[in-house]
């Protein structure tokens, strides 16, 4: 029998993307909701219990009181939301960090699908640290550009809107409290002892996503060359179908060169005495609804990168 699955808030930028994934498939069975039934407890409910797997694409609030409908003990849940990334009994669901945050997602019922920003930022940092060339106590900063499809349906509007604000055609910088929903997940997936202090910045194209980490090799225990750097990025990711390592230096890097993907790929750059490192993806591949459906794959025991576009 083909798996049933089911997407809760399908029609937020998050659930979309995953259906769309999901609708060419032959290898599944999609669980729909009646439209005029879709803010209806007790149909969701029904249909969740009925799953093999939940997608949960909802605010955090909602994600939370989903959970709690789930009584069926076989149904299996990815969170698209932050509610659970830090969450006791979740697992974090970045099947490239190891072999054992990959095993845990083909053992685990419950799966929090990392943030945009986040995946980029844990992409770079989580290999150094594993390495012990990073001290987790390592004061860090992070600046991470992003296309404005991660504001949601609200952003989307008003960057499309015919009327829209002048200053919508410059970058903004936000999260400037340094309160970003994101830095939990940052500090606790790669064990830092604080936060790192973060920049994120929303332009005016619709999707794509470059998170870079700036080093001092002064920062980093051992002696590293800037190819020592790349070459250790490597063989972190050896064998990895979804992210990779440049061979080559761009002479620029653009937000939206993954767009479209659901991969990502780690460009180090700079020279041996100061790197950038940059994590090159797309915020609704990798960055949200292509990690959704590779954990699921995962999950459901399909390949790993089934229906994804990895060209």
């Amino acid at each position: 029998m083909k798996p049933k699955v089911y997407i809760d808030g399908k029609e937020g930028t998050t659930g979309l993307q995953i259906y769309q994934r999901l609708a060419a498939r032959d290898d599944i069975e999609l669980l729909l909701i009646d439209e005029d039934k879709r803010k209806d407890t007790g149909e969701r409910q029904k249909l969740m219990n009925a799953a093999d797997l939940v997608f949960l694409c909802l605010p955090d609030a909602a994600a939370v009181e989903a959970v709690a409908l789930v009584t069926n003990p076989a149904t299996k849940i990815i969170d698209a939301s932050t509610a659970h990334r830090t969450a006791p009994g979740w697992t974090y669901g970045f099947p490239e960090l190891s072999p054992a945050h990959r095993e845990a997602i083909l053992r685990s019922k419950r799966v929090a699908n990392p943030g945009c920003h986040a995946t980029g930022f844990i992409s770079v940092v989580y290999p150094l640290i594993a390495a012990g060339v990073l001290p987790n106590n390592m004061p860090l900063s992070c600046f991470s550009l992003t296309g404005y499809s991660g504001g949601g349906k609200k952003m989307i509007a008003q960057y499309e809107a015919s009327d829209r604000e002048t200053l919508l055609s410059s970058p903004g910088v936000y999260g400037l409290t340094q309160a970003h929903k994101h830095l939990p997940e940052m500090r606790v997936v790669c064990g830092l002892e604080s936060n790192p202090v973060f920049s994120p910045i929303v332009d005016d194209y619709y999707k794509g996503m470059a998170t870079t980490v700036p080093l001092h090799r002064t920062q980093l225990q051992g002696v590293l060359t800037l190819q020592k750097l790349r070459e250790l990025y490597r063989v972190h990711y050896d064998g990895s179908e979804a992210v990779s390592v440049a061979d080559s230096v761009p002479g620029l890097i653009y937000g939206a060169a993954f767009a479209g993907k659901d991969t990502l790929s780690i460009v180090v750059t700079g020279n041996d005495e100061q790197f950038t490192v940059t994590a090159l993806f797309d915020n609704l591949g990798k960055g949200a609804s292509g990690a959704a459906v590779q954990n699921m794959n995962l999950m459901l025991g399909f390949p790993e990168t089934a229906g994804l576009n990895l060209d």
